[in-house]
């Protein structure tokens, strides 16, 4: 009997407190579908759905023919799943952790290192910095997701500067200055100015920067209750930040990033340096298997302002030049290839339409997890024992180098994001 190389999987929800609450978060109501023993705490965030092989979050195998209780067991006794470049790439493991976020309050102002900043950091701070890989992330808005992500254009920044007297004030005279000189001299010039600013901001003395905000949000209520439009200096979002994390320096880092509504199937990759926060909406993330993240705001974690401020890549640019489009699929017109500059994953999306009665999901030389979104279908590969039953919720482990074949059982279309890694 050939061991099934295809199989669904249970995986685990995080409930940090940041998450949605109860049927509010995607995450509780794509658990609610997959499982109908699940019972969903209404007053209860349901932050995270992991997906994949993580120590703290092992997704569990629900075929009775696999010996193996969880995935990453499964893996560590099955190599050949993986696909042969991605088994000798990534040392016999799966490579990244597939995810779905449902936010409700700011994640934290953060970058991630690249790999040799990495290496320098765990073997300095073991306990803040776990592992020695880089954790370059890519999201992809499942709804309406707001998010800070890269500096913005300097000019912007010099209009807050000019807008908003409490964040010169935390700035500087000199280092605005220079900002502002910075316009009409070369890129570097820039970043250097941007670097000094920034550092400025967040090196400031907690009892000045909590005296400056105060300040700010007394004028922007006030601005508010008098009924005036306080969008040119993101007051709705400063007072949002300020509730959620009151007194926190991370308020005034809205002046400084890029700030982003995506749209579903809207995405942003982030790569090593680029400081960004997530601050509320749904979406599917995937990242490269590790815990590496250097933070410097709007958090209640260890905070390491010094490391921030030197690796952080100060190149600004325009919000839309934030976004990173998918590509189309040659050979499946309903496929869209999120693929990164990195070897570590690419994500996949299909959107399948209810009039199509088969459809089948592409053999990798590597393994994918496959999340249904929306719609209904049954599965059949080669090695499964019987045709797996797939509806919204549902997680699918497909070994490398399966072919899955799909059948639509009702006219509904299907919404399908699968994460690899393309070698």
């Amino acid at each position: 009997m050939a061991v099934p190389r295809v199989f669904p999987l249970s995986c685990v929800v995080q409930q940090y407190a940041w998450g949605k609450k109860g049927s509010s978060s995607e995450v509780a109501r794509l658990l609610a579908s997959s499982d109908p023993l699940a019972r969903i705490s209404e007053d209860k965030p349901y932050a995270e759905l992991w997906m994949g092989t993580h120590p703290l979050g092992d997704a569990k195998i629900l075929d009775s023919h696999v010996l193996q209780k969880t995935l990453g067991q499964w893996i560590t006794e099955n190599q050949d799943c993986l696909g042969s470049k991605v088994k000798e790439t990534f040392n016999g493991k799966l490579p990244f952790l597939f995810k779905v976020l449902s936010i409700e309050m700011a994640l934290s102002i953060q970058a991630h290192p690249n790999k040799e900043l990495a290496e320098k950091l765990h073997l300095q701070s073991p306990q803040h910095y776990p592992d020695a890989n880089h954790k370059p992330e890519m999201a992809i808005a499942l709804t309406s997701f707001q998010a800070l992500c890269g500096f913005r254009p300097v000019e912007e920044i010099v209009t807050f500067l000019t807008k908003v007297p409490e964040f010169q004030f935390l700035i500087g005279d000199d280092a605005t200055v220079q900002l502002k000189q910075s316009l009409s001299q070369s890129s570097q010039a820039m970043a250097t100015a941007l670097q000094t600013c920034f550092s400025h901001l967040m090196k400031s003395e907690k009892k000045v920067v909590v005296e400056q905000l105060n300040l700010l949000v007394k004028q922007i209520s006030q601005q508010v209750t008098a009924g005036n439009n306080v969008e040119d200096i993101c007051g709705e979002l400063l007072l949002q930040l300020h509730q959620q994390y009151p007194g926190d320096i991370g308020c005034f880092a809205i002046y400084f990033l890029n700030l982003l509504t995506l749209k579903p199937g809207e995405a942003i990759f982030l790569e090593a340096n680029v400081p960004h926060a997530y601050l509320k909406g749904d979406c599917v993330e995937c990242m490269a298997s590790s815990d590496n993240t250097v933070r410097a705001g709007l958090t209640l974690k260890f905070i390491d302002v010094p490391t921030l401020c030197e690796m952080l890549n100060y190149t600004s640019s325009p919000s839309k030049d934030r976004l990173f489009a998918p590509t189309r699929s040659q050979e499946d017109p309903y496929l869209s290839l999120y693929n990164p500059p990195v070897p570590d994953f690419t994500v996949m999306k299909m959107e399948v339409p209810g009039s199509v009665t088969e459809y089948k999901i592409l053999a990798l030389d590597s393994a994918s997890i496959l999340l249904m979104v929306q719609g209904t279908a049954t599965a059949s590969t080669s090695t499964a024992q019987e045709v797996i039953p797939l509806h919204r919720g549902r997680v699918l482990f497909i070994g490398a180098n399966e072919t899955v074949s799909l059948k639509l059982t009702v006219l509904e279309d299907l919404l399908m994001f699968r994460a690899c890694c393309v070698l």
